[in-house]
């Protein structure tokens, strides 16, 4: 059974059956039935599918949103703009989709011609967290639909509503049947699943523990994993930078989805010559963020995802103070909801034990540091290495961040963001393999090579 429960309330939403084995056995065997007929299909027939289902979205945005927001907590605003990147994803893979499956030609040595064709492989299982729920499946679905495979999504227990949307949605715009399956499994299932021999690959999103665990299981039984796992991303701030232009985007990259994000800002690294101006501007604009209900415009910040994601982010604050930090904000709001403030830790040391983890919420860690090399030592001080942001006007240093950096991405004076035109992802124990653009469709497609 799985519960929805409205994380700004505490009160339930509804419930949802989990499927029997033999529910399984028939999704599966659906899914392996419509790639044998979805393979055949052309590229142009796959794109005005897409098509079709961004205007699905579009017709019923505030429906979507609505059941993000109920189900997970973020703004409704917010929750709008997860929607229409959706709708951006999928023109994007139906505008482009097509010349990206066009086969690619060189001439060999001999002076004979080959040719590399991307073709489909087969279903595919994504395993997917709760924090952008329509968004990070959307990801790997559009590129996966537009290879020529199918997909079938086992989406986050708290999500559940979200997921049957998805699943609708695409009923709407005239999928074939078993092109996109909602699978309301539990985590303890998944691993027969990957080893079932009509599923060719798997993606995941989520934790270390749950990528490694993927991971293990894909590599047992020889199978592709895409993983996008957690991130601990520095914002950096040099000198040379407008400080009045970073501090808001600090702010933003911090607090946007309560802090829920996997490649927002959340360790600000500040040379030591402006450190105390901007720890100031930066604490005065985290403590006037307004936490409160969701779906009123006016509040900046809505809850945490759930009371459970409460209590590990009050948790990790406790030992933050404990390693000798000093915390400003970062406290639980009222007992009705899972809300808590924006907040500012600063003197934690950055080579300690809290420093290394991802905390996942509204309250950002402040670092000094004395120059540009201890500002990337810091940086790639932590096991991740998903993105980064970094806000200098010196060209020098500008190379260097982007060359020295430990991570998959890296955002120049600006807020990083994901885009479906450029690949997403990163290295280290953020994961690896890459989702969006060219190189997202190319992960799970055969990359064949002709010789003419």
């Amino acid at each position: 059974m799985f519960t929805s429960v409205n994380p700004a309330t505490g009160a339930e939403i509804a419930t949802y059956e989990e499927l029997k084995p033999e529910e399984v056995e028939a999704k599966l065997q659906c899914a392996a039935d419509a790639f044998a007929r979805w393979r055949t299909t052309s590229p142009g027939e796959r794109a005005e599918l897409l098509s079709r289902i961004a205007g699905q979205y579009e017709t019923h945005k505030a429906r979507l949103a609505r059941t993000v927001t109920e189900e997970m907590g973020k703004t409704y605003k917010s929750a709008v703009a997860e929607i229409e990147k959706c709708i951006a994803g999928f023109r994007y893979y139906a505008k482009r989709g097509p010349a990206m499956l066009e086969p690619e030609k060189a001439m060999l040595a001999n002076g004979r011609q080959g040719e590399t064709h991307l073709l489909p492989q087969g279903p595919v299982l994504a395993v997917m967290p709760w924090n952008f729920p329509f968004w990070q499946t959307v990801r790997f679905l559009a590129p996966t639909i537009m290879a020529g495979n199918v997909g079938l999504l086992k989406h986050a227990s708290i999500v559940q509503g979200c997921a049957g949307l998805m699943e609708e949605m695409m009923a709407a715009a005239g999928a074939p049947e078993g092109l996109f399956q909602n699978l309301r499994i539990k985590s303890g299932a998944v691993a027969s699943i990957i080893a079932d021999e009509r599923i060719v690959a798997v993606t995941l999103t989520g934790s270390e523990g749950a990528g490694a665990s993927v991971a293990e299981v894909a590599g047992r039984h020889l199978k592709k994993v895409v993983l996008e796992l957690g991130g601990s991303d520095p914002f950096i701030v040099m000198p040379s930078a407008d400080i009045n232009a970073a501090i808001p985007q600090a702010v933003t990259a911090r607090v946007q989805n309560t802090g829920q994000s996997c490649i927002c800002g959340k360790r600000m690294i500040v040379h030591a010559d402006i450190h105390d101006d901007f720890l100031k501007g930066f604490t005065n604009a985290m403590l006037a963020v307004r936490a409160g209900d969701p779906m009123d415009e006016a509040t900046d910040m809505g809850p945490l995802s759930s009371f459970e994601q409460l209590d590990t982010v009050l948790d990790q604050l406790e030992r933050a103070k404990a390693a000798g930090g000093t915390l400003t904000g970062g406290e639980r709001i009222g007992n009705a909801g899972a809300f808590i403030s924006a907040g500012v830790l600063t003197g934690v040391p950055w080579d300690s034990e809290i420093a290394r983890e991802e905390i996942f919420g509204p309250v950002a860690m402040v670092f000094k540091a004395k120059d540009a090399d201890e500002a990337i030592r810091i940086a790639n001080a932590v096991p991740f290495g998903l993105g980064s942001s970094v806000w200098t006007n010196d060209e020098a240093e500008k190379r260097r961040f982007i060359t020295e950096i430990e991570a998959g991405m890296t955002a120049v004076n600006q807020m990083l963001a994901s885009a479906p035109e450029v690949p997403f992802g990163g290295i280290k124990r953020s994961g690896h393999g890459r989702e969006l653009g060219r190189e997202g469709l190319r992960e799970f497609a055969n990359l064949k090579t002709v010789m003419l």
